[in-house]
């Protein structure tokens, strides 16, 4: 009996292991993988390979040299199948056509129009389902998905690199390399998976970053500039490959009935391709939790926050960071007062210090990577 248990704990982490192949290319939808057995013999496999395209169940079947082949099979699926026409037809009916016998459900979909409905689907059709296996693993693979769905709202995950004396940048404000270069690796593997990437107006006036994916075959996410008097420079790298790669410059309304500059460079904005989207303020800067209403509402599920301090303190204040990431470099900047992670007026009491949950660390070729976790907030 362990020795099929642990089978079957097999074939749904070859199923894991597949949904990951779908990653930066299948936003706002989920990764999911599927895994078909007969008679302890992996016969057909499958994920979701791009937003739009075929779902795992169904690419899976596909795999398959005679459908037929399916038919009093077991299926490992990561995700819930699906039992609404969205892009593509239900999965359910795809499992319940093949002929499967028994299938095995990872994470469950907390999606309005599936929660529930596909596994019940499957059940009124005759087909034994067994729920929640493997099921930490399975939604380790789908945290941006499961916030995006329930609350219309990006999920935001802020990274920086500092030294062990917490700095971001020397004192001359020098900040290239903190990291080493396995942990710039990774983080552009991170910038691959999600969808957008947001800094603020002082770190395009500081360092004109390209903010793209250096991945080959990789995608590059949507750029997010906070920019709330509209300063970003018309000679930017953002600005001048605008047409190239999707970018958003945010910012508020001039508080002037009519202010010439903030118009004009509107203008001159949207002709260079750039999105200018006007957002609400708060006191004076740009209200974070309405911006992320409407990226949410542009099918932006996930941003990668790579700001300066001013901007990390801003989103921290408003509640908006899910995951944070802190890459540690083993050196020392020195000098008191310079360059780190988070500004801001900061808190009078260590008592009144937001907290958050470690959610593991680990060494990234010399540097350490300690990953939190924030509360959930709607």
């Amino acid at each position: 009996m362990k020795d099929k248990i642990l089978e079957r704990e097999r074939y749904m982490r070859r199923a894991i292991e597949l949904a990951r192949a779908g990653t930066g290319k299948v936003n706002p939808n989920p990764l999911v993988g599927a895994v078909i057995v007969k008679d302890g013999r992996v016969i057909g496999e499958g994920y979701h390979k791009e937003y739009g395209g075929l779902h795992a169940e169904r690419n899976a079947f596909g795999s398959l040299p005679d459908p037929e082949e399916a038919r009093g099979a077991e299926m490992y699926v990561t995700l819930e199948p699906c039992c609404h026409h969205g892009k593509q037809p239900p999965c359910t009916e795809a499992v319940i056509a093949h002929g499967i016998s028994t299938v095995y459900v990872g994470s469950r979909d907390p999606n309005v129009l599936v929660a529930g409905k596909g596994v019940r689907a499957l059940r009124d059709a005759g087909i034994e389902v067994v729920e929640d296996f493997l099921r930490e693993e399975c939604d380790a693979l789908n945290p941006v998905f499961f916030h995006y769905i329930t609350t219309g709202m990006p999920y935001v995950l802020m990274k920086y690199a500092m030294t062990l004396d917490g700095k971001i940048a020397t004192r001359t404000g020098h900040a290239k390399w903190v990291s080493g270069e396995a942990s710039r690796a990774r983080v552009q593997e991170t910038r691959n998976a999600m969808k957008g990437i947001m800094v603020g107006i002082g770190t395009v006036l500081n360092d004109d970053p390209r903010l793209t994916c250096r991945i080959d075959g990789g995608r590059n996410p949507v750029r997010i500039i906070c920019d709330s008097k509209l300063r970003i420079p018309l000679s930017s790298q953002v600005v001048r490959t605008a047409a190239e790669v999707p970018t958003v410059v945010a910012t508020i309304a001039p508080h002037a009935e009519y202010n010439r500059f903030w118009h004009e460079q509107k203008a001159e904005l949207e002709r260079e391709g750039v999105t200018v989207l006007v957002t609400e303020e708060s006191d004076g800067r740009l209200d974070l939790r309405a911006l992320m209403r409407q990226l949410g509402e542009r099918e932006i599920d996930g941003i990668l926050l790579e700001g300066g301090s001013t901007l990390n303190y801003a989103a921290l204040q408003a509640g908006i960071v899910n995951r944070l990431e802190v890459y540690i470099a083993p050196k020392f900047f020195g000098g008191a007062g310079f360059y780190t992670p988070v500004g801001g007026e900061g808190v009078e009491l260590a008592t009144e210090a937001p907290g958050c949950r470690l959610r593991s660390f680990r060494q990234i070729g010399e540097d350490m990577l300690l990953e939190y976790d924030f509360p959930v907030h709607t």
